[in-house]
């Protein structure tokens, strides 16, 4: 006897359960690739404000210019703009107020930069532990969706006096299906983690290169006139 086992009809012929499975995966799949298509185009924005910041910022414009520009473009600036915009601002709160130690208006800003800094990471790395969490999670889900499957096509097959391949196929077949699903939903997931997680150490690694470099240039400024950085190039080589 000839049987249909088509994607389709495996998924059309399997128990309720299974289906509820993979129903559930494909959900999550489509899911998890919205979210990696909305991260992709969230880093890359990222790295371009970064950048666009950082040669703005060692071109020698002075920092008060600089500050001006990010209070105006506080909605559309970068996270390496904002850190900046918070170090500046505590900074200058600090001058108002006639503080005119060097450690205490140094470790004013850096605090500020610290804060903005675990900010912007953790904005940075939304919809990471989602997709850690498909990656991890999805195998297992469909596994257990296998399992029952297996499960209801041999319990099927025990009133049957003749079991034969063809018979149990189908059954097994079907199960099988929940398994696919899931590596399908798992893959891009973890493949997409990793990358990401990648990018972010980077950019968390460049954004704490700023701050040093930019406390070394408030320390050097605290007895000077004008606030600017200084020789026009990043040491990192930027």
């Amino acid at each position: 006897m000839n049987q249909d086992l088509s994607i389709l009809q495996l998924v059309l012929n399997a128990s309720w359960v299974v289906q509820l499975v993979m129903l559930l995966l494909v959900v999550v799949s489509i899911t998890s690739w919205a979210a990696i298509f909305r991260k992709l185009f969230a880093l890359r924005r990222v790295k371009s404000l970064n950048d666009d910041f950082e040669r703005e910022f060692w071109s020698g414009t002075s920092l008060n210019d600089l500050f001006a520009a990010a209070a105006q473009n506080a909605k559309l600036s970068g996270p390496m703009e904002r850190i900046f915009a918070s170090g500046m601002r505590e900074y200058q709160k600090l001058r108002e107020r006639r503080i005119t130690d060097a450690a205490t208006l140094l470790d004013g800003a850096r605090r500020a930069m610290r804060a903005s800094y675990q900010r912007e990471v953790d904005a940075v790395e939304t919809n990471l532990s989602f997709l850690a969490s498909v990656g991890s999670v999805s195998p297992y889900v469909g596994l257990f969706g296998t399992v029952w499957g297996i499960m209801h096509a041999f319990t099927g097959l025990a009133a049957l006096q003749t079991v034969t391949l063809a018979t149990v196929a189908p059954g097994i077949a079907e199960a099988l299906v929940a398994t696919a699903i899931g590596l399908f939903a798992a893959i891009p997931a973890v493949v997409a983690y990793n990358r990401f997680a990648r990018d972010i150490d980077r950019v968390a690694i460049k954004l704490e290169t700023f701050i040093e470099e930019f406390s070394n240039i408030l320390q050097r400024n605290l007895g000077g006139a004008s606030l600017a950085p200084q020789g026009g190039a990043s040491p990192s080589g930027h």
